[in-house]
């Protein structure tokens, strides 16, 4: 998979590997074929469903829609790992989701 000569990377051409740098060409060999398979996995994951009840509340926000001072909240990492992570309220009287940065 490395030209012999110069040390680059070579790629498959016409059957024979061929160096991306000098042009320098060789055959392609058994240690040369390389096959890789991948698997996607999807997964679904429920944040909220129905029953926030469990949830922990919180009096130390205020609703935007009905200034109620009580919501449900939870934490999830909606950005990068170096960034802090997102607050997602529920107001516990109008059922209003809001989210804090």
């Amino acid at each position: 998979m490395f030209c012999p000569r110069c040390g680059a990377l070579q790629r498959p051409k016409d059957g024979r590997l061929c160096c991306t740098r000098c042009g320098c060409e060789s055959e392609i060999g058994k240690q040369d074929k390389k096959t890789v398979t991948t698997r996607a996995t999807r997964k679904e994951v429920v944040v909220l469903d129905g029953d926030v009840n469990v949830l922990p509340t919180t009096r130390e926000c205020e609703c935007p829609k009905c200034q109620n001072r009580e919501a449900y909240w939870i934490i999830r990492q909606t950005r990068a790992a170096d960034e802090p992570e997102t607050r997602i309220y529920e107001c516990t009287k109008c059922h209003t989701r809001w989210r804090e940065y």
